[in-house]
Order: C-alpha cells, then sequence, then structure tokens
C-alpha cells in the first residue's frame, strides 16, 4: 500500500480530520494529539496493513509504521488542514490527561520534529571523528570545517529550534519564541562572556552564562513566554496585537531570561547532571543494569523523553553516561531479531520480519519495530532483552563510557562512544547474549519434548485439560499409545452451531480473524469458554477477549456490527483483568432488542492467537448449550 492511501486510512481511523489536535513524528511514529482517543478505531489500527502497533502513552495517540513514517505524515499534512481548527478549546473534556502525561506529551512533541536532524547532524559528527583517524581528512581543512560547521549546527543554535517547536506545542507564536533563543546566541549578547567587566540590566546585576547547546533555560522561557502571550492578547487591542504583542514579548521575555530564567534553568540542568552523575557515580554497574535492561520498556511507554534534555545537557558539558548505557537495550533487541531469524525456520513470514527489522536497527539504530513486532508480541523473549541489555549497561556504568554526540546507537555510531573499545564490547555482549538465549530458550511456548514410544515414533507426552470428558465429538482419532496435548474451547452460549463461513462479516468468515466456529444464540447469556484471564473488554460490551491459562486467545464477538449500538442493550458483568472460571458469566445482552434494532446476532467464537502446529477440531453438533464442547485445539 502506498503512503498515500495509508495516510487517508489512518487519518480516517483515528477519527478524522477534525478529530486532530496535533501530529508529529519521530523515527518510527506517527504522534496524534487527539480530541477524544476514544474515537479512534484502535482495533482496526492494529490490523492495518503496514501498521505496526498502537500505542497511547504521554497524552499522545501513537501509530507505529516503521521507517515510511515521513513519507506518510508528509501525505497526511498535504491532505488535511486540521492545523488551521486546531483549537484547545475543542478538546474532549472527558479525557482527562494526567500532569505528568502533559509533560512528557511536551518534551516529545518538542523533540520529535528534530529527531532526524540530530541524528543526522550526529552521525555526520561521528563520520568526522573517524576520517581523520584513517588519515583521509585533515582537522585544519577547510572541507573539515565546513563538514563540522554542518555537524555542529543544529546542537549549537538548539534554544532556537527548540523554542520554535516548543512555541508550536504550547500554541504560542513559534517564531516569536525561536526569536527568544536566538536573542541568546546573538553576537552583541555573547561577545559579553568575553568580557571580565561587571554587567547590569537597567542596574540589576546580571550572570552571563553561554546558552549554546543548551535546554533547560529555553524550556523555561518559552513555557512563561507562552503565558505572558495569553495576558496580552487579552488586554491588548486585537488591531495592535500583530506588532504589539511580539514587541513587548521580546522586550520582557528576552532581559527575564537573561537576568531569571536562564542562570536558573542553565542550574537546573546542572543540578539534574550532577545527580544522574553521582547516582553512577555510587554504583555504575546498578545504574547500567536498571537503565539497560529498563529502556526497552521505558520506549513502550513513552518516558523516555523525560532523559533527553538531560542527555543533551550532558553533551553539552562533554558526554552523556545515560544514553551508552541505555544503548545496551538496542543492541540486546537487535540480538534478539536477529536469533529468531536463525530459530525460526519453517516461519518464513516471521524470518522475514526478524531479519529486516534486525538489519535494520543494527545499520539503523531503529528498532521499535522490533520492539512492537517481535518483542511484545512473543512474551518469552522479553526477559532475554531486559537480561542481555542489563549486562551490556552494566559495563557501560562501570567503565563509565560516554556519549559524546546525539546519534541513534547503530554499529556507525561507535565513534562517539568513549571509550570505543570498552563500547564495542557491551555492544557485544548485549547482542551476543541475546542471539545466543533466543536460540537456547526459543521465542515461544513449545509443548514438552517428545518421548518414544512403541516401534521408535516420536509422540507428545499425555497432557489432559482436568475437566474434559473422555470422549470428544469430532475429535481425531488417537492411538491408545499416542496422547496428544489437548486443551478444550466450551460453548460460551446457547444456540445453533454455525460455520465461520456462514458468518456475514468478511472479517470473520476469511478467517482473516483466526478459526472457530460461531452460534446464532438462543439465550442472552455470555459465559466463560475456559478458565482464564478477561484480557479485553470492549467499552461498549459488544465484544470480550478472554486468554486461558494455556495462553490460548479466545475473542467472542456478539452479533454483526453491533459496535454501532454503542454498548445499548449490553451488560458486562466483569472487567479487564479479572480471573474466570469455565461457565462464570460474563456478558448479559437483550437479544430481542439487538434483532429488533435491525442487527444479526450470530456471534463468531475465535481462537485468534494460535501456533502453526495446532490443529482446531469443531463439534458436530447443530445445536449446542453452554458449557457444551465447541473446539478441540491438539498439537
Amino acid at each position: 500500500m502506498d503512503n498515500k492511501m495509508m495516510a487517508q486510512d489512518i487519518v480516517r481511523l483515528v477519527g478524522g480530520e477534525e478529530n486532530i489536535n496535533d501530529l508529529v513524528h519521530c523515527a518510527t511514529r506517527l504522534r496524534f494529539s487527539l480530541k477524544d482517543n476514544k474515537k479512534a478505531q484502535r482495533e482496526q489500527l492494529e490490523k492495518h496493513e503496514g501498521v505496526i502497533t498502537v500505542v497511547e502513552s504521554g497524552g499522545q495517540f501513537q501509530v507505529v509504521v516503521g521507517s515510511s513514517v515521513a513519507g506518510i505524515y508528509s501525505e497526511i499534512v498535504k491532505s488535511t488542514n486540521f492545523a488551521a481548527n486546531t483549537s484547545s478549546k475543542q478538546d474532549n473534556p472527558d479525557q482527562k490527561v494526567s500532569t505528568m502525561s502533559k509533560v512528557f506529551e511536551v518534551i516529545s512533541g518538542s523533540f520529535s520534529p528534530l529527531i532526524p536532524v540530530m541524528a543526522g547532524a550526529g552521525m555526520l559528527k561521528a563520520l568526522l571523528t573517524v576520517l581523520p583517524m584513517l588519515g583521509w581528512l585533515s582537522e585544519t581543512s577547510d572541507t573539515y570545517m565546513i563538514l563540522s560547521a554542518a555537524g555542529n549546527a543544529v546542537f549549537y543554535f538548539l534554544p532556537i529550534f527548540l523554542g520554535i517547536t516548543l512555541g508550536m506545542k504550547l500554541k504560542a507564536n513559534p517564531y516569536v519564541a525561536g526569536a527568544i533563543g536566538a536573542a541568546l546566541l546573538e553576537p552583541s549578547f555573547t561577545a559579553l562572556l568575553d568580557s571580565s567587566a561587571d554587567h547590569s540590566f537597567l542596574g540589576i546585576p546580571l550572570t552571563i552564562v553561554s546558552y549554546a547547546s543548551s535546554v533547560f533555560p529555553i524550556f523555561i522561557a518559552v513555557s512563561v513566554y507562552a503565558l505572558l502571550e495569553k495576558l496580552l492578547k487579552k488586554i491588548i487591542l486585537k488591531d495592535l496585537q500583530i506588532f504589539m504583542v511580539p514587541m513587548i514579548s521580546l522586550m520582557v521575555m528576552v532581559p527575564l531570561t537573561i537576568i531569571v530564567l536562564g542562570p536558573f534553568g542553565t542550574n537546573v540542568g546542572n543540578w539534574i547532571a550532577a545527580g544522574v552523575t553521582w547516582l553512577i557515580g555510587v554504583s555504575g554497574i546498578l545504574s547500567g543494569i536498571v537503565l539497560g535492561g529498563g529502556m526497552t520498556f521505558l520506549v513502550v511507554f513513552g518516558l523516555h523523553w523525560g532523559f533527553t534534555p538531560i542527555t543533551l545537557q550532558n553533551i553539552a558539558n562533554g558526554g552523556d553516561p545515560i544514553e551508552a548505557m541505555a544503548s545496551a537495550a538496542v543492541f540486546a533487541q537487535i540480538g534478539v531479531a536477529l536469533g529468531i531469524f536463525i530459530k525460526a525456520k519453517k516461519d518464513k513470514s516471521l524470518r522475514t520480519i526478524a531479519g529486516s527489522t534486525g538489519i535494520t536497527g543494527l545499520l539503523a539504530g531503529v528498532t521499535e519495530p522490533i520492539v512492537y513486532g517481535i518483542i511484545l508480541k512473543y512474551k518469552r523473549v522479553i526477559p532475554i532483552v531486559a537480561i542481555a541489555g542489563a549486562l551490556g549497561g552494566a559495563i557501560n556504568g562501570h567503565f563509565d563510557v560516554k556519549y559524546t554526540a546525539y546519534v541513534f546507537h547503530n554499529i556507525f555510531s561507535i565513534p562517539v562512544e568513549q571509550p570505543s573499545g570498552i563500547f564495542v564490547i557491551s555492544l557485544i555482549v548485549s547482542l551476543g547474549t541475546a542471539f545466543l538465549l533466543t536460540l537456547l530458550f526459543g521465542y515461544e511456548s513449545k509443548p514438552k519434548k517428545a518421548e518414544t514410544v512403541e516401534g521408535g515414533e516420536a509422540v507428545e507426552p499425555v497432557e489432559t485439560a482436568p475437566t474434559a470428558p473422555t470422549s470428544v465429538p469430532n475429535s481425531p482419532s488417537v492411538s491408545p499409545a499416542v496422547d496428544l496435548k489437548k486443551e478444550y474451547i466450551f460453548s460460551p452460549l446457547t444456540g445453533a452451531a454455525l460455520s465461520l463461513s456462514e458468518v456475514s462479516d468478511e472479517a470473520f468468515s476469511s478467517g482473516a480473524m483466526g478459526r472457530g466456529l460461531a452460534v446464532v444464540p438462543a439465550v442472552g447469556e455470555v459465559v466463560a469458554p475456559m478458565d482464564g484471564v478477561v484480557t479485553s473488554l470492549f467499552p461498549t460490551g459488544h465484544a470480550i477477549g478472554i486468554t486461558s491459562e494455556a495462553g490460548t486467545d479466545v475473542l467472542i464477538h456478539i452479533g454483526v456490527n453491533t459496535v454501532s449500538l454503542k454498548g445499548k442493550y449490553f451488560t458486562p458483568m466483569v472487567k479487564e483483568g479479572d480471573k474466570v472460571e469455565q461457565g462464570d458469566l460474563l456478558i448479559r445482552f437483550d437479544l430481542e432488542q439487538i434483532k429488533a434494532a435491525g442487527y444479526e446476532t450470530t456471534t463468531p467464537v475465535i481462537v485468534t492467537l494460535t501456533q502453526n502446529e495446532v490443529e482446531i477440531f469443531e463439534t458436530t453438533q447443530s445445536k449446542i448449550n453452554k458449557n457444551d464442547i465447541l473446539l478441540t485445539l491438539v498439537k
């Protein structure tokens, strides 16, 4: 599917242009700020070809699409006009966002547009580290100086760029915000740094510091400016606002920043950096274990953005230990992907995903497709990523490895990690450990090792469900010497059994959602089809997902297109996270009212996640009661 069609589909599924407040993107994600997250069709998005997953974190609705993100973002911007209609008054008041989520949203929204240019400039700085070492370029040559200017510019002028993006995020004039940052780097002001004389503004003593590459001062200054601008627009005549608001803002904010906010922000950054350095000094190994082992999961929840200002502050002061330790998580993820590529010999689709994402991670440092497409899907590898990342992080933490330029962590970023030799050892340990553990323990639960029976044939050992009957309708014929691992899915409804191919919804009838049967209900009650946990319950109450103790996921979808009833006639009796036993009441629904409203009540019962070797045998009964065996899973 091309980027234009993807863009159109994504906009439609997030609730349409009218539901979008703001949109930015990073390396792999479209980060939407929606007026109402409930209007987005998350389930359909996650099923969409080209969408890896959907994450709601930090106040953002994030659609992970991988390396095509820039092209899709460009198509969305071209085909929509939501920015012109953006207004905080349009936000849904029922959509509550915590203060911490708002902070992370502002941080991520401010840095996300800058990530590509920062990463590109960082890689250029890495290249300029290698070329002189190889003797291919002199550090005193004009060529080196020009390329160095290209690599350094975005970091030196970071207060300007951050002022603009932060102004946009806070809905203040971004160019006035950028001008505040520019004033801190303007030659008339920076010349004061070279003077030993005392300086003052209207008699107020000044503390002159360098703001090149700084982060915290401009964050504080623009946050205050956003409030000032709102106040000025309330008290200044509308016809005069076009020049009066920017003029007064600059007259007030630049001196205020130089006198108070700038030195305070600088001190805040230095205090935080010193605190992190102290903590790492107490135990570099422990800090490395925590950051290397935990960074994968911080990324999933969007919490890694909290480190970005500290990282940039540390880089400006000579080097950052946080990203150096966290980099181990990236190579652990790559190790898992490459391990699955070798291990999944029979699954060509998985091998393709694992191989392509592993190579992309190794060469470009973009690993979110690995995290969302593999690690969160095959949860068996989660402890492997944590262990491998912790080992590499501990090495970097113990030997005080520093990250000296903002780059994505990959094999080409080695020169910016100092000392590079220790970093390479950490890289090999993290990647190698994850790779070997994945090969050794696999990426998904497997049946117990086969035992040999008479005749030398390898068969699976007995594992019979304790509540299962000795005779199962339409179950496979099995020799007494050959017992297979079985799991039973009991009917959650009373009614008539129906083949999925007869369901009028193509998503079910085609088998795209999984395998199973449908039941035309005679009674408006759904009971648990097996012992397990309620892992999903739609807000409308028309569908519920149960995961069995054996890890089998079953979806029960009451009726066809009944989501349009918006919960009317459905009464859930459980909530997500509840443990249930087979036969427990899950949902009551008004069968007759649903029919009267013009909806089919045919209810698919789908096994959504099964391994390739699982066989599913359906009941031969045309009429079925709740708690009768509906499906038999044989491995």
